[in-house]
């Protein structure tokens, strides 16, 4: 499945605390993102239309330094590279599955089906 994402920088209220904030879908999918004392991203929360949201804090599994590395130089970017992001956030999202919704995951497309 080769879907177009469409990921965009967002901000969120003061209550809901990230180092970054992504938005996708046509604003369906919020993603939080949070940077470690050692700059390696991990996913803080991810919530659905339909679904709710979800928080990981803790549970979440991190990038590794390559990968977060990147993904901080993307978010640093006026416009994001699409396919950079999409490729990043699914990882981030495969690496953290078991926390997350399947049905969430699956029915937006953030997963491949296994």
């Amino acid at each position: 499945m080769n879907q177009n994402f469409e990921f965009f920088k967002t901000t969120m209220p003061e209550t809901r605390k990230a180092d970054y904030y992504l938005g996708c879908l046509d604003s369906c999918v919020f993603l939080d993102f949070n940077v470690s004392t050692d700059n390696r991203i991990s996913l803080a929360r991810i919530s659905f239309d339909g679904y709710g949201c979800c928080t990981l804090d803790e549970k979440a599994e991190f990038l590794d330094r390559k990968e977060s590395s990147l993904f901080i130089e993307e978010m640093n970017k006026e416009n994001l590279n699409q396919e950079t992001i999409s490729t990043l956030v699914k990882k981030v999202i495969r690496i953290n599955k078991e926390h997350i919704w399947n049905d969430a995951i699956e029915e937006y497309g953030l997963i491949e089906k296994e």
